[in-house]
């Protein structure tokens, strides 16, 4: 008993250790940010650096109708980048990276490379677009068909370990279905083959005249596939946690005259949450790669966008900031469920 205790003290010790210095680091990094976002250039000082052939075309067509000079400028907070791009005969192209109050050349060589991953990064990030773009996507939806797939799993798992054997074989077989059949070739039965044999498009849901109404269909499609797949998953976690409370637990409840609904939500599920914690965040994580696939149905998610860069410019250097995007996304994610799991997972 005493070394139990001695144990548990090490590990609230540990842990308020670690937190601390995470919360130093991350202090650290806002306070490096915020110093770097401060000191960082306008486009109007950027501009200044343009060459004197740039500055003469921007005052020739101030007051012109034709534009011929492309003027593209995407701010990240901590660095920005301008370029100034021509087409025809006498098409010129003069890139500028701006970092740290300095203003870097980006034409060729390791400039350039910099330029074009900022470039990339805040077109895959949706900066000055709606809420269906990007980054911003990707974690919305991940976030809304683990939330819906997890509510429609405990129906699931409950229905799969009832003793009703109708509704056991159905659970099972949904869960099966969803198990053993490709996400990809899901989401394409949503989008695609059910409006097909029910005669109706997915925008037509949307009101007519809806300038997003494309974006809003395949979104609640996309929306409907994950989340019926996710329940499958989930139902397999919440059905195993169920099932590795003790049984003593269910005839001391039957014995107290507790109902079957009562002893679930009262005694088994709350225990339950515990074990389930670690495998459903695990499931999240797998979830926002999962999401890549919408690919499939022109949703602009990151992948999509990095796709339509790469078609339109030629360049597969595009894939190397959406690969560190996600990167990023899931590293932040597997941090903050590391920490959660500490806190609630039964298993020490």
């Amino acid at each position: 008993m005493i070394m139990k205790m001695i144990k548990r003290l090490i590990d609230v010790k540990r842990w308020k250790r670690s937190s601390k210095t995470a919360a130093i680091t991350i202090m650290a990094a806002v306070v490096l940010i915020g110093i770097l976002s401060a000191i960082k250039l306008s486009k109007e000082e950027m501009m200044d650096y343009a060459s004197d052939q740039v500055k003469q075309m921007i005052e020739d067509e101030k007051d012109s109708a034709r534009k011929y000079l492309t003027i593209t400028y995407n701010n990240l907070g901590v660095v920005n980048y301008l370029s100034f791009t021509t087409s025809g005969a006498n098409a010129l192209k003069e890139s500028y990276v701006g970092f740290a109050g300095q203003i870097y050349q980006a034409n060729s060589g390791i400039g350039k490379f910099a330029g074009q991953m900022v470039n990339y990064t805040y077109r895959m990030l949706g900066s000055g677009e709606n809420l269906l773009h990007g980054v911003k996507l990707t974690l919305l939806l991940t976030t809304l068909s683990m939330v819906i797939g997890f509510i429609l799993s405990i129906f699931l798992a409950l229905g799969k370990i009832s003793d009703n054997r109708l509704i056991s074989k159905v659970s099972s077989a949904y869960i099966f279905f969803f198990r053993g059949t490709p996400l990809l070739i899901q989401l394409f039965v949503v989008y695609f083959s059910f409006p097909g044999i029910f005669g109706f498009s997915s925008r037509s849901i949307f009101p007519a005249g809806d300038p997003e109404a494309v974006y809003k269909g395949a979104f609640l499609a996309a929306l409907i596939a994950f989340s019926l797949n996710s329940a499958a998953y989930c139902a397999e976690i919440v059905r195993a946690a169920i099932q590795s409370i003790d049984k003593g637990q269910h005839e001391a409840a039957k014995a107290l005259g507790m109902s079957y609904g009562q002893t679930m939500s009262n005694i088994i599920i709350p225990q339950s949450i515990r074990r389930m914690i670690p495998p459903l965040c695990n499931e999240f994580v797998m979830m926002i790669k999962d999401v890549s696939l919408v690919f499939a149905i022109s949703l602009m998610d990151i992948t999509t966008i990095s796709k339509t860069i790469m078609t339109s410019e030629g360049n597969y250097l595009v894939f190397l900031p959406a690969l560190v995007i996600y990167l990023i996304i899931t590293a932040i994610l597997t941090f903050i469920f590391g920490k959660l799991e500490k806190r609630l997972s039964v298993y020490e």
